[in-house]
């Protein structure tokens, strides 16, 4: 009738007892009272004579290892086992503490010539993955598409670092790690961070929703393709300042009332030097541009939505039903229900 708590000289936790005199054990753990922070972490390492390359090894262990708090669930339900084995709620619990043993440094912990080739392996593994992520910078912020080549034969899961123990959870974290250093390549390649951050929030949500690890490589694909899509359509290194801030304030709210007078004003400038300029740049006139986002916006709603169509003309900033059928057959070459019917 005695419930025994060992905690190690690793913080390692086990708990065990009889529920007979004639039974074995019952032995629960190893599990950690609480989360190993980084110095107590390196004071383990000390403790115990490890060489300081086995701390990344213990690191990875105690990422895969159960926290149990002392109020958690689980000391409830040993307790009222431990009662219900011993028909009595009178039962004495007993905390055993390794952690302060002496120790004798291990030979065996030691650095050997076998360790030094596996600390060379992971550098080679180490390089090898940054160089090629540092490939894939690089062709994102050229908008190199041709480069999704990359994705055929170099990756793999052997690029994950294995951070924990399940393997799912460690390609979602690679891929938040690629997510994250593309978007910012993007940036790099001129796309201003407003079309950056609609694609990176919809791959973040795309990333937990990971269940396999056979969707890993087409997700990353897709990731690669969209950051590259984006610096080629919407890199703003080869345009003026004035004509970037007039493709942004079209480009965030179609829906707005968007005339060319109203742009050139909000920017304290000539209408006809805008217009000017704009055409210059971009080889469209203003009115023309935001006639197109305006089209390809209603075509995706189209697309995806039940929405009415004069719902659909609406959120594309035209309020006139007819003049919205009447430019976008000219676009499209079919009227807004025409096309809503070839889509489905």
């Amino acid at each position: 009738r005695t419930l025994y708590k060992l905690t190690d000289s690793f913080k390692q936790t086990y708990l065990f007892f009889f529920p007979r005199e004639d039974e074995s054990a019952v032995l629960i753990g190893p599990f950690l009272k609480s989360k190993i922070t980084q110095s107590e972490l390196s004071e383990i390492v000390k403790k115990n004579f490890l060489h300081p390359k086995q701390e990344k090894i213990l690191e990875k262990l105690y990422a895969s290892m159960p926290i149990i708090l002392e109020e958690n669930a689980i000391n409830l339900f040993i307790s009222s086992f431990c009662e219900r084995a011993w028909e009595t709620s009178d039962f004495d619990v007993i905390e055993l503490n390794q952690t302060d043993n002496e120790k004798e440094p291990l030979i065996e912990n030691l650095p050997t010539e076998e360790n030094f080739d596996e600390l060379l392996a992971d550098m080679k593994a180490m390089e090898r993955r940054y160089s090629y992520e540092n490939e894939l910078i690089n062709a994102v912020e050229l908008g190199q598409l041709q480069k999704e080549s990359l994705f055929n034969n170099s990756f793999s899961d052997v690029m994950f670092e294995k951070r924990v123990e399940d393997p799912v959870r460690n390609a979602k974290n690679y891929c938040i790690i690629m997510n994250t250093l593309l978007r910012k390549a993007a940036e790099r390649g001129g796309v201003h961070p407003l079309y950056i951050d609609r694609v990176s929030s919809a791959f973040a949500t795309k990333i937990e929703g990971i269940v396999r690890l056979s969707e890993v490589a087409p997700l990353m694909k897709s990731i690669f393709k969209s950051y590259c899509s984006l610096v080629r359509e919407h890199t703003m290194k080869s345009y003026s300042s004035i004509v970037e801030s007039t493709l942004l304030l079209i480009d965030s709210d179609v829906s707005a009332p968007l005339s060319p007078s109203e742009l050139a004003k909000a920017q304290n400038v000539s209408l006809g030097h805008l217009s000017t300029l704009f055409r210059k740049e971009t080889g469209k006139t203003i009115t023309g541009y935001i006639t197109d986002k305006r089209i390809a916006h209603a075509r995706h709603l189209l697309s995806t939505t039940k929405l009415q169509i004069q719902a659909v003309a609406a959120r594309c900033g035209i309020l006139d039903l007819q003049y919205f059928s009447k430019i976008f057959k000219k676009a499209t070459g079919q009227t807004p229900k025409q096309f809503r019917e070839s889509r489905n």
